[in-house]
């Protein structure tokens, strides 16, 4: 089994492309268990939502076969995301904020893997210390949620020492081309190799920088694995890194090597990207067909940077 923590929102999302009716599930933990549920990997999601959105969000788990424990809330979180210029780059404006988690149920660590994935600072040093104290688990973390706060209804990003505290306590760690930016300072586009060292050094086994278009990165503090991304006509890159994180632990979970499983994780997160919402059509043949096809890729050249610097 496979837990998924960090509480599920609802967004509204406009893209130059697509824009939704509405609000529509969404959230890193989600869009990382919708990948695994569609796979038919077992997994749990536990976060926070209110009352205004509980009875959609039963309803949306339950049709994608998900289980979950759903924590009560003042309100169910979620941001109106509108995305602009070329490598996705997107304004947050928060529409809802739902409460910390402070522990859940100890069914759900009992897990092989559990997949942190905090929205908005929802999980914290104390939660990761009790998961770490009672749990055999390897551990996935997305650092987004750690690194937002909120100033006037905007989202604006910066790095505390609880954060690399976290980090260097986890098996593997996947940074965006942002999140890497504000934790070392080092642009990961122009140089995706000295800022995945200096994360590896804080103590993760494995450290996964993404990088949109350009692929990913992967370190496990012997070799870089360059991924490259599946090319394709990218409608609402909502979600693309989560479901990255999906694919790469599925992959992980069937032994695949880390390469493979890169290859993998890129494949899915192209499949989510030519959707919008949690109703992307995932299935094992088309992600494997892809697979393969990032497997003849030769490596990407990088201006500014070469693997020689390992």
């Amino acid at each position: 089994m496979i837990t998924a923590v960090g509480n599920p929102v609802y967004d509204i999302i406009v893209t130059p492309h697509v824009s939704t009716n509405g609000r529509v599930l969404s959230g890193c933990s989600t869009n990382f268990a919708l990948v695994l549920a569609k796979l038919g990997i077992p997994v749990s999601l536990v976060g926070s939502a209110g009352e205004d959105f509980a009875g959609q969000f039963e309803d949306d788990l339950k049709r994608f076969g998900i289980c979950y424990q759903l924590l009560p809330s003042r309100q169910t979180g979620g941001f109106s995301l509108r995305y602009y210029g070329d490598h996705g780059e997107r304004e947050l404006t928060l529409l809802g904020e739902a409460d910390p988690i402070a522990t859940f149920s100890s069914e759900f660590l009992k897990a092989d893997w559990i997949m942190l994935g905090p929205i908005l600072r929802e999980i914290d040093g104390e939660l990761f210390a009790w998961i770490k104290k009672n749990s055999a688990a390897k551990i996935f973390l997305d650092p987004q949620g750690l690194l937002r706060g909120v100033r006037g209804g905007k989202i604006y990003h910066e790095s505390t020492p609880e954060v690399k505290k976290i980090i260097s306590q986890v098996d593997v760690v996947k940074p965006n081309e942002l999140e890497t930016k504000v934790l070392t300072g080092i642009d990961p586009r122009i140089d995706p190799y000295t800022p995945a060292k200096e994360i590896k050094s804080w103590g993760p086994k494995v450290v996964i920088i993404t990088l949109a278009e350009l692929g990913s990165v992967i370190y496990d503090g012997v070799e870089f694995f360059e991924i490259p991304a599946y090319e394709t006509k990218a409608v609402d890159a909502t979600g693309a890194g989560d479901t990255y994180a999906g694919g790469f632990v599925t992959a992980t979970v069937k032994g695949f090597p880390l390469r493979k499983a890169g290859l993998f994780a890129s494949s899915v997160a192209s499949i989510m990207v030519e959707n919008s919402g949690p109703d992307f059509p995932l299935s094992w043949e088309e992600a494997l067909r892809r697979t393969e096809i990032l497997d003849k890729i030769k490596r990407p050249e990088r201006s500014g940077a070469s693997l020689s610097k390992k």
